[in-house]
Formats: C-alpha cells, structure tokens, sequence
C-alpha cells in the first residue's frame, strides 16, 4: 500500500489545534490521546467538515471545553461516528480501525480468506432468512482444494439458518462449516415462487493469510477473426507487483494484435487511485497528459490546494509505470461489466474514461461510490512514520471526491447500463467465468460481433444485499498517495 507522503496540515492546522487550546497558564489538554488525534484528523481532512458543527475551527473557546468534549466520548469509535456525515446516505464509507496493522495488509491484497468468494441474497426484502451463492473461488485456498465451485447455493453456517441478524457473525468465523442447498424454480417462468431446497450435504472451511492476485482471469479470444482480449480484473491494489503484472498482461494483448478489450469489474471493489489511472492509460493510451479526473477537498483545503499548487488537485493520463512505458492498447471504445460490487476505482474508471472514448457499460448499476479516502495515524503530522507507540488505531476518512473532466460526480446510486444493456447474473445461470458462453461475457462479444439484440432481461424477485467483501472492512474504498503540497 502506498500513503500520503506528506500528510501535514499546515500552519493553519497547527494553529488550530495546538495554540487556540492553551490558555494563558498553559494547562495540559487532560482529555484522551486517541480522541485527540481523531479530533484534530477530522478537522483537518474531512471532506464533509463544512456540514459537522462540532468540527468547526471555533467549536472550542479554551482547553477546558476542548478536553470536555473528548472527555464525553468513551470510545474513539463512538466520537469518529460523531462526526461523520449522513452515515446511511452520504458518507458510507469512512471508517475508524484499532489495528493498523492489518489494515495496511489488506490494501495490499492481504487478508484472510478461505477462498470462497460470495454474494448474499433473499427471495422478498421482508424477508429475514438469506442464502448465499458462490461467485468464484480463489485459486490455492482451502476452499479451491476442497472443490467449492462457482454456484455452489449455501442457506446456513454450522447448522444454523443465515439470517439478516447472523450472517456477518457466522461468516467473519475463522473456521465453519457451510451447509449447502439447491435452487429450486418449480418449473416455472416466473421466479417469485422460487426457493432454496435445503441438502444434507456440506464442506468445512478454514481461513487462512492469503495475498491476492487482482488478475483473476486474463485471455485473448479469437471471435470469428477478432482477437478480443478478456480482462477480469477484481481488485486495484496498487502494489509495485501487480501493477507491473498488470502492465505485462496488456503486452500479452497487445503482442497479440487485440482490437478489442472486455473489462471484467463485476467483483472489483476498488482501490488505489492511481492504479486506476494506469489501467485507464493501458485502455488508452493516446490521452497521455490529458485530464484523468480532478478532485475536490474540503472548502479549506481546496482553497490552500488553489492557491499553492492548482495542478495537484488534477490527475492526468500516464504513460509509464514507475518509468516502465505502458503496453497500452489505444482503443477507442472498451467493454466493461459491472455489478453493484463494482465500486470506487472501478467507478472511477468508467467514469473518467467516458468523456473520451465509448465505453460499453454491461450489467448491472455499480455501488456509487464516488469519494477517495486516505490512511491517517497518530504522529505530528498524521503520516506512519512517528505514530504513537501507545496504540494502533488509525482512521481511513473520505477526504475528497472525484470529477471526471466534464464535472460528473456524486453517482450516489451508481452508474447505470443504458437501456438495452442491463443483465444481472442469474443464480441458477451463472455459466463459467471466462467462457464465451457465460452470460455476461457473451453478451459483450455480441455487442462486438453486432449479433446481438438489446438485452431483455427477466424480472426477479431476489434481493441482493451485499458480497463477501462487504465483510472485510475497507474493501471497497478508494484511496490515494497524493502528497499535499509544502509550505501551505
């Protein structure tokens, strides 16, 4: 994972929150350490500071009334919660941790895992019991090596029926055993009486450190004389390894002479900003410098980024990684497949990519996440480097959103197939990922070969309301390694 290099506030900030709380007898802040550093981190970063009273720069007239407030709050995790804006609507997706350390492991594919990659559904929204399906499964997991398979129906943990108050508990386990079933549809067209039938059988699985490769599948389909490359592509890691994979695998595109590209994001939670520049640059290629997105901060920091360094609040097309040129295929329209676990970078993708080349969106809405976030620990000057020893808790706050270069931001319901390409994947039509034949891939080569018709796409009655990464906090953030400019 890559930081901020520079995460200082300023004079400003310095001002802020040491000198206006010390009083002419210069009496010690008495309230909590860490409640201090979220304090003061919000302050200085939040993206929605504007719209929390109790982060205003003038909130506190002295020491005193200062360390109350902290003081009030039991938990840093309850004060961070304070303070954030519109939890269910606007601000999803900030987030506080006691241990950084795992944290930094998972923005650079670390985690946990079993394998079993997933999405949770149920037949009627009002209904309490839930089933899972499989949606891949990662290679060399326990999962792999005990032949769980792409749509596999599971309706329990341990015996126990999944329900909308359970599941999170029974599938964070390190170890349990899943309780398998079959999709029943009565042999009707309509799926509103469909339901799963409970089975004896059943699979233990354990979770073990497992690093992953966001290149899941990568090949170069030959479609009647058309070298179309398939890219699924499930996670923007932004690790020097990957990025590097990610370069040689669009050499082995172009190498092959593709003129066409199907982009795979249906599972990709996001990531690193600057990874999805690169991978737009690899689509591309024949934009090098030009306006990727532009980004906005908080009023206060947005006015010091203006007046400093205006260029830093653009990022910009690249033609390199890391002084490596980019095999980058300059096309000039890409195919890309989305679900609601398509989020942050991936959004940022389609979305920075549209104003100049035509891009062919096939799925489902992605998530709408349009706001990047950053790592924030206990030092002077929130970076890794001189974090408190005492602790390990460190905040991950949204601290500004996306524009692509025609200002389209705020895609709170994410953004959405036109009409004609709108395709959910059917649970009990799931096909094999990377086939021609599997639903949403074949709907892409169609859309290629012109031999296809709008999608008309069966109404149904399940409800999906989440994934297996939803269960990992922070897999679907974006984050960034901007450095902020010196000397503001």
């Amino acid at each position: 994972m890559k930081y901020f290099k520079a995460l200082i506030l300023l004079l400003a900030l310095t001002f802020l929150t040491t000198s206006c709380f010390e009083d002419d007898d210069d009496i010690a802040i008495t309230a909590s350490e860490i409640n201090d550093f979220v304090w003061k981190g919000m302050n200085a970063f939040y993206l929605y500071k504007e719209n929390i009273p109790n982060l205003a720069n003038d909130r506190f007239s002295n020491n005193q009334d200062y360390a109350d407030y902290l003081n009030s709050f039991s938990k840093p995790e309850e004060l961070f919660e304070s303070l954030i804006y519109q939890r269910e609507t606007i601000d999803r997706f900030s987030w506080i941790v006691d241990d950084y350390i795992a944290l930094e492991q998972l923005f650079s594919g670390i985690s946990t895992s079993n394998g079993m990659e997933f999405k949770i559904f149920q037949f009627s929204s009002t209904d309490t019991n839930i089933y899972g399906f499989v949606t891949h499964v990662l290679p060399n997991t326990d999962a792999d090596s005990k032949g769980v398979t792409r749509g596999d129906i599971f309706y329990g943990i341990d015996g126990t029926q999944l329900t909308t108050n359970n599941y999170r508990s029974l599938l964070n386990q390190s170890n349990y055993t899943v309780n398998l079933g079959s999709y029943n549809d009565n042999d009707t067209p309509d799926n509103s009486d469909d339901s799963i039938d409970q089975s004896s059988e059943s699979v233990s699985l354990s979770k073990s450190q497992y690093t992953e490769n966001p290149i899941f599948i990568n090949s170069v389909l030959d479609i009647a004389g058309t070298k179309v490359a398939y890219l699924m592509y499930n996670g923007f890691t932004g690790t020097e390894q990957f990025n590097a994979e990610l370069n040689d695998t669009f050499g082995t595109f172009k190498n092959a002479n593709t003129t066409e590209l199907v982009l795979d994001l249906r599972y990709n939670p996001g990531g690193s900003v600057n990874t999805a520049i690169m991978l737009s640059s690899l689509v591309t290629g024949q934009f090098n410098g030009d306006v990727f997105s532009t980004e906005q901060w908080n009023s206060e920091l947005q006015q010091a980024f203006q007046n400093d360094n205006p260029e830093s609040l653009i990022n910009r097309f690249v033609n390199n990684n890391e002084g490596t040129p980019l095999n980058s295929l300059n096309l000039n329209k890409v195919y890309v497949l989305t679900s609601r676990s398509s989020a942050s970078a991936s959004e940022l993708v389609i979305n920075s990519l549209k104003p100049y080349i035509d891009v062919v969106q096939i799925g489902t809405a992605t998530a709408g996440k349009y706001q990047a976030s950053t790592t924030l620990y206990d030092s002077e000057n929130f970076r890794r480097s001189g974090a408190n020893p005492g602790h390990t808790y460190a905040m991950q706050p949204l601290i500004f959103k996306s524009l692509n270069i025609d200002g389209v931001t705020d895609y709170f319901d994410g953004l959405s197939p036109e009409t004609g390409n709108v395709l959910s994947e059917s649970i009990n039509n799931l096909g094999v990922l990377g086939d021609i034949n599997e639903p949403l891939l074949a709907a892409a080569i169609a859309k290629i070969t012109g031999t296809g018709r709008s999608i008309t796409e069966k109404a149904t009655s399940v409800h999906f309301i989440g994934d297996s990464k939803d269960l990992l906090p922070f897999s679907k953030g974006m984050y960034t390694n901007k450095k902020l400019p010196t000397g503001l």
